[in-house]
């Protein structure tokens, strides 16, 4: 048997397989597309996500083939300089493309022994209380003991699950495409920059080659949405707006989205969960959809790991959705919010310049980014330390940095007197006698995951809080 299909061989379903192969865990991805895709909706890594692949050693790769940016506060089409102090040795984001970081990721998981099966599509999931079974197109059926659902919007998984999907359907509709433009590079930019005055949905951005990323607002919604727009459709919606088509032509491929917003009411069910856009969908606006689903991989890999270890304490796989759900609800609100804000009315008009100038406070422009950037994000741990349930950054230590000691993805203990022990954890947990002149905190626990679990110094208090997020000492 399986240890753990993973259903869908994106951002979300193969930085899952990384993060359950560093715990030996036996993994099938399966992917219905026989090739990767080529077309690219998520056009970076913001601060978490650059985080989090610098935690499992993984952004040099990014690097050595990727841009940094640092436009901070990039929330519904208002620009602004990157804010001071915000809580991140990362203040910055790495422009790749879906398919380079799904080309990076797919080498990691394979690297770390994946299997991943590409044709293969899902057409039936059924579960008992000793595992689950898979039935594919060609009849083959795969049976597991856990199963995770990262197949996107229209995901079987979650409609074989029968898991509501509530929110708002679209209103509004935009295509999205990269092609060739025959027009002279300065005048497309002229007319771009005068559009853009009134209608933020629109853009051609240059990828070099004379190819350019397009995006111009639809007709109207389409009747069905899984069908691709045409290359007529483009210069149409060019000529509508623009008034030229810019002699667009040779497309690489063709998409469209629009401004739905939905939420599953549950990202697990017994013994299959849901990540990514099959957990949740909503506009692109921010670019945060991406990042959400990688950082879903990442909160639910080592405690869906500890599960098939026997090692995970009462409660830890539904921490996935206590700790998600309410994530993927902000950043659904927050697109609502900038799709308001890229309106073409007068009120919207109004309330983008409001915004905007609110925006030039420090301290607005920093909350803002924390949202976008995912930085922001605290879990619900209880009362405590003003760390607990917040990501730790990176910090420098006298023998290194703190995310170079995190890339086998276990727990870590970091303790700078050496008072305290991790007895009957260490095959789980890391005990680093270590100081950081950055942090004025006794002794800190972190997750796999890089959130402060417990912050202290007494030994019995720190056992009470191993135990309910490592399980029970090894004997």
């Amino acid at each position: 048997m399986i240890d753990v299909t993973v259903v869908g061989g994106g951002p979300t379903g193969l930085m899952l397989a990384g993060e359950l192969r560093l715990h030996g865990v036996n993994v099938v991805v399966l992917e219905r597309l026989t090739e990767p895709t080529k077309e690219s909706r998520g056009q970076g890594l913001h601060a978490r996500s650059v985080e989090v692949m610098d935690q499992r050693g993984l952004l040099d790769r990014f690097l050595a083939v990727s841009e940094k940016f640092s436009v901070g506060g990039l929330f519904g089409g208002i620009v602004k300089p990157w804010p001071d102090r915000l809580d991140t040795a990362h203040p910055f984001g790495v422009q790749a493309s879906q398919p380079v970081t799904e080309r990076l990721l797919n080498e990691r998981a394979l690297e770390l022994g994946t299997e991943i099966r590409r044709g293969c599509e899902v057409t039936k999931v059924s579960q008992d209380a000793d595992g689950v079974t898979v039935e594919l197109a060609d009849g083959t059926q795969l049976r597991s003991r856990y199963l995770v659902g990262c197949d996107g919007g229209r995901s079987v998984v979650r409609k074989q699950l029968g898991v509501g999907f509530p929110g708002e359907p679209a209103t509004v509709e935009t295509l999205l495409g990269e092609m060739a433009a025959t027009e002279d590079p300065a005048t497309i930019a002229a007319v771009v920059e005068e559009v853009r005055r009134t209608q933020l949905r629109f853009g051609l951005i240059p990828q070099g080659d004379r190819m350019y990323r397009v995006t111009v607002p639809a007709a109207d919604v389409a009747e069905d949405r899984a069908t691709p727009p045409t290359l007529d459709d483009f210069k149409q919606q060019l000529l509508a707006t623009a008034g030229t088509d810019f002699g667009v032509h040779s497309p690489r491929w063709l998409s469209r989205f629009g401004d739905a917003t939905r939420q599953a009411e549950r990202y697990r069910v017994g013994r299959v969960f849901l990540a990514g856009d099959a957990a949740h969908i909503h506009p692109p606006t921010g670019g945060q959809g991406l990042n959400l689903g990688v950082q879903d991989a990442f909160n639910l890999g080592w405690k869906l790991a500890a599960a098939v270890n026997g090692w995970a304490p009462e409660g830890l796989l539904d921490s996935y959705h206590a700790e998600r759900h309410p994530v993927g609800a902000r950043v659904l609100d927050n697109t609502r919010a900038q799709i308001t804000l890229l309106g073409t009315d007068p009120g919207a008009t109004a309330l983008r310049e409001l915004f905007s100038k609110l925006m030039d406070f420090e301290e607005v422009n920093r909350y803002v980014t924390g949202i976008i950037t995912a930085v922001g994000v605290r879990y619900d741990f209880g009362e405590g330390h003003e760390l607990l349930g917040r990501r730790m950054r990176d910090v420098e230590l006298k023998q290194g940095r703190l995310y170079e000691l995190m890339y086998d993805g276990r727990g870590l203990l970091l303790d700078p007197t050496g008072s305290l022990s991790v007895k009957g954890w260490a095959d789980r947990v890391d005990h680093v006698v270590d100081f950081s002149e950055e942090l004025d905190v006794p002794a800190v626990l972190l997750r796999p995951d890089g959130h402060v679990a417990w912050v202290g110094e007494d030994q019995q208090d720190l056992l009470g809080h191993m135990s309910k997020w490592f399980g029970a000492a090894a004997s």
